[in-house]
């Protein structure tokens, strides 16, 4: 397999983009895999830097690549946005966060854990019922507050 520093990843539903740069920034590896496939392929390689963009499974791709010892970089899309060359699409969006990975002054988004993310939802929850509170019932105010 050849000497992959840095992948950058589009993750999708089912089809994942990858594009591959060696240490000096060349472009060794671009290919399209299904989500089987892409575990397979991940465990296959060399401990390298994979970068993805923050989104609904991004923790969940981050989880599972770290266990395969690569180091994962996940990134806010806006701050990828400007590094995508020409025409939006799955190629362009994965060369574009191998680009955006190797930047000093990126700025990541932490992997979140499972417990980590169930919090979060907890949180969530509650804020999203405070806030339908004032147009619920007097009477139902005060269920939802015990």
């Amino acid at each position: 397999m050849k000497d992959i520093k840095v992948l950058g990843i589009d993750l999708a539903k089912n089809v994942f983009q990858l594009h591959g740069n060696d240490a000096r920034g060349k472009k060794v590896l671009t290919k399209r895999l299904t989500r089987e496939k892409l575990i397979e392929f991940l465990s296959q390689m060399k401990p390298c830097a994979v970068g993805i963009e923050a989104c609904i499974g991004a923790h969940y791709w981050a989880r599972v690549f770290g266990k395969m010892d690569h180091t994962v970089k996940i990134m806010a899309p806006k701050f990828v946005k400007p590094y995508v060359m020409s025409n939006k699409n799955d190629a362009n969006d994965a060369r574009a966060i191998a680009e955006a990975v190797t930047r000093p002054d990126m700025r990541f988004v932490p992997a979140k854990s499972i417990e980590q993310q169930d919090m979060l939802l907890v949180h969530r929850a509650k804020e999203l019922n405070m806030k339908h509170i004032p147009f619920l019932p007097e009477d139902a105010k005060l269920r939802a507050l015990n």
